[in-house]
């Protein structure tokens, strides 16, 4: 639709008609699953920040965003996508509400118009949520992949885990991972310093603006008696390392770990053209004078 020569209509269409946010929510995960599904589908999770001026929008603080790449008064959104080789595209949202500063004010959730059944959630668990809502519609995808702030939440990967869902999440250097039969914890550092040259095999994670993303990968079995592994990316310019946690609920190959990897990506393509395409950095609206 488009919005006409004057802002107005559309201005008076967000902010003042009645309709169903979660029911066009519904909609589009329902018409991208339709148009974009296939068996090898998967669901990547990633934030996007919104740079504000005020301190009135709900959720709205000094708090860290990459949008900006610094903390800055923002308003922070969980998103989800459905990436599939058709496509991609976002299917759900969350506002992420700060604790103390936003929850545990009640005059100001009422100016803000926060119900009062949304209370505090991390970003992990509203990660959750939006991957469970999926799955509940009718989603099917054998894959979840997410950035270092999902990847450290062991509640998240437990309930992938529990629904059968395999994930590949980033993890921080920092990790510790379980090797010699789960006897020993170390840093995934560590483990990927130890790694002689023959561990090392050149992939790409998928084609890019500029033709395939070839990096160095590694992966390391982490726990006898499943597919848990500890997955390795090497930049083969820089040898800068990247490190994911992986789980499947059936043996697959380096290769799939991989493909999944690369696909988290995606979701930053989605958030490019929201924002540039269809004003999802402009989504405020203001009352007339």
């Amino acid at each position: 639709m488009s919005p006409g020569p004057r802002p107005g209509p559309m201005q008076r269409l967000l902010r003042n008609a009645r309709w169903d946010t979660e029911a066009v929510r519904d909609d589009v995960r329902a018409y991208t699953a339709e148009h974009l599904g296939t068996d090898d589908g998967v669901l990547v999770v990633d934030e996007t920040g919104f740079l504000k001026k005020g301190g009135s929008s709900a959720g709205v603080q000094r708090q860290y965003t990459g949008t900006a790449g610094r903390i800055e008064n923002s308003q922070i959104g969980v998103f989800l996508a459905l990436a599939t080789s058709r496509g991609r595209a976002l299917i759900d949202r969350r506002l992420y509400l700060p604790d103390h500063s936003w929850s545990n004010d009640p005059e100001r959730r009422d100016t803000a118009g926060i119900p009062d059944t949304v209370h505090f959630a991390t970003k992990p668990r509203l990660a959750q949520e939006m991957i469970e809502a999926a799955m509940d519609a009718g989603i099917t995808v054998p894959w979840v992949t997410g950035d270092e702030a999902y990847g450290q939440d062991p509640h998240l990967r437990g309930a992938l885990e529990a629904r059968g869902i395999g994930y590949v999440l980033a993890v921080a250097c920092s990790t510790r991972v379980r090797i010699n039969h789960g006897r020993t914890l170390v840093r995934a550092d560590t483990i990927a310093g130890r790694l002689p040259a023959t561990a090392w095999q050149q992939h790409s994670a998928g084609n890019g603006a500029k033709g395939p993303r070839y990096y160095d990968w590694a992966w390391i079995h982490t726990d006898t008696g499943s597919n848990r592994h500890l997955l390795v990316r090497r930049n083969r310019s820089t040898g800068e390392l990247a490190f994911y946690l992986c789980w499947s609920p059936t043996e697959v190959p380096l290769s799939q770990l991989i493909r999944v990897a690369g696909i988290r990506w995606s979701i930053e393509e989605c958030f490019q053209a929201a924002k540039s395409q269809v004003g999802l950095r402009h989504h405020g609206v203001r009352d007339p004078l």
